[in-house]
């Protein structure tokens, strides 16, 4: 799909639910959210029907998200039947890495192109701090067991916040002697990340180099998103940086997406879109109709820096999928 400003969207991130095992404290509030009852999530069925549909307007990449969504059953299932559709390139997955491990082998088998995995601390006492659960061992069990996958595109996403200069520069070794990337993610202003304090890419960049050495840019694309790519010396791995606040990257935006109740977003900032729950029992014209309607109106960019931007989304970023 070419959007009004010329952009090729063909990329697509799904919730495939609001729920989450961790708390992470730029996402969810201490006591949880309230969830939304299961009558309100899309079944997998109506998922690959508008899968099918996105398709037929030039989707092809498609990246699975929550919440976590590895808390919710028959997930390998629904990666299977996706990967079956002609003209679905990829399909990738986000997740908190607590249940990886056990997971791991029914994803692969259901054809899962790559991992990414949130890891922002290497510390077990910062990592119970930050996500409120004191899961990091089987966090780095899930890691370990998605770098002996064969064939397995895996990244490292890590929130880069104030004071935590250690935690880059421990995850960054990480690709030393690995064949993954980590990246490094500004935190955007939106649900509790408004609350956080942010660090820039400059900050991070400066922090590695001086431990490091100089980052080289790396030209070869990594992914599917906007993220950019660095070498380090002596480095099997690469250093990613996805920077929306400092480096807006909105006139290369490809994507939109989708929330586990059905709502189409194009743009994560803005609450406009299109809900197409509601057009399920709508031939699929209508339902492809409303979606090319949506991308049509896809805001020019996001507006990180203006505190009272119109549509602002309310929701927090697990009810709205990252």
């Amino acid at each position: 799909m070419i959007d009004s400003f010329g952009r090729n969207i063909d990329y697509l991130r799904i919730s495939v639910t609001d729920r989450c095992s961790l708390r992470c404290t730029y996402c969810m509030p201490e006591e949880g959210v309230e969830w939304l009852p299961h009558t309100e999530i899309l079944r997998y069925e109506d998922l690959l029907r508008i899968c099918r549909i996105f398709v037929s307007l030039g989707i092809t990449k498609f990246k699975l998200t929550g919440g976590e969504p590895l808390v919710r059953k028959g997930l390998a299932d629904f990666i299977r039947s996706l990967r079956k559709i002609d003209g679905v390139q990829s399909v990738t997955l986000t997740t908190n890495g607590v249940d990886l491990k056990n997971q791991l082998p029914a994803l692969l088998d259901a054809g899962i192109d790559g991992i990414n995995l949130s890891l922002d601390t290497l510390d077990a006492a910062r990592f119970a701090e930050r996500t409120r659960r004191d899961c990091l061992p089987q966090v780095l069990e899930g890691l370990n067991a998605a770098l002996a996958a064969p064939g397995l595109n895996l990244k490292i996403n890590c929130v880069s916040m104030a004071g935590a200069e250690d935690d880059w520069i421990a995850l960054a070794a990480l690709a030393r002697d690995r064949a993954l990337t980590v990246r490094f993610i500004e935190l955007m202003p939106i649900g509790l990340g408004q609350g956080g304090t942010p660090c820039t890419e400059a900050e991070v960049s400066a922090a590695l180099e001086r431990v490091y050495g100089p980052l080289t840019p790396y030209d070869t694309p990594l992914g599917n998103g906007p993220a950019h790519y660095c070498s380090l010396p002596d480095f099997t791995g690469k250093i990613g940086f996805i920077s929306a606040v400092s480096h807006q990257f909105c006139d290369r935006c490809n994507r939109v997406r989708l929330t586990a109740s059905g709502y189409l977003k194009t743009c994560l900032q803005y609450d406009v879109g299109a809900a197409l729950a509601p057009l399920l029992a709508e031939p699929d014209d209508v339902i492809r109709a409303a979606i090319e309607d949506a991308v049509s109106r896809k805001p020019v960019s996001h507006q990180f820096t203006n505190p009272a931007p119109e549509h602002r989304e309310g929701r927090i970023m697990s009810q709205i999928g990252g």
